[in-house]
């Protein structure tokens, strides 16, 4: 099955040429991404990846480009933070439509990562709304965002201060 994502990279210091970077990646295989260059010292991949599992898609090419480029760091997987078009991008309708969807099950639907403007969901909580709601998309998508969302939240896990994270969580819980 082919799985669609985003991966996207901090370079390491010893690589300042970017045409370096998508050398050493193809010097290793790793031809299955189409390179985008736009700051610089990162690099965003964006992968068609042939596995049998999302997981096995997106962890195999984490691998390549660790391989390839020792010392890079992820910086996002995606697809994960999006907004209403994306969405409707994804599923097919318009972002009318879902907004709609939005604001007449707003006790529902999934609360926004980033509330603002631009506001961002997390895609796999948006499509497992859409997906109770009998909105149908490919298979494929949900499981990428799902793992993609696990890669994201993992990377940021170091970052969490733990005892702060159980005090949080008993306060938050007791608000759901």
């Amino acid at each position: 099955m082919d799985f669609e994502f985003t991966l996207e990279f901090k370079l390491p210091p010893d690589i300042t040429d970017a045409d370096e970077a998508v050398e050493k990646l193809g010097s290793r295989g790793c031809t299955d991404a189409m390179v985008g260059l736009g700051q610089p010292g990162y690099l965003g991949l964006d992968f068609i990846r042939t596995a049998n599992t999302a997981q096995e898609a997106l962890l195999s090419a984490l691998d390549d480009v660790q391989t390839a480029l020792p010392g890079a760091i992820l910086v996002e997987a995606g697809p994960d933070y999006v907004g209403l078009t994306d969405v409707a991008d994804v599923v097919g309708q318009s972002r009318q439509n879902l907004r709609k969807l939005m604001l007449r099950h707003h006790q529902r639907f999934p609360a926004p990562v980033h509330s603002g403007n631009p506001s961002l969901w997390r895609l796999a909580q948006v499509l497992e709304f859409l997906r109770e709601r009998q909105v149908e998309f490919p298979a494929p998508v949900f499981e990428v965002a799902l793992t993609t969302m696990q890669i994201n939240l993992a990377r940021q896990q170091p970052l969490v201060d733990l005892q702060l994270a159980a005090r949080l969580s008993a306060r938050l819980s007791a608000l759901a």
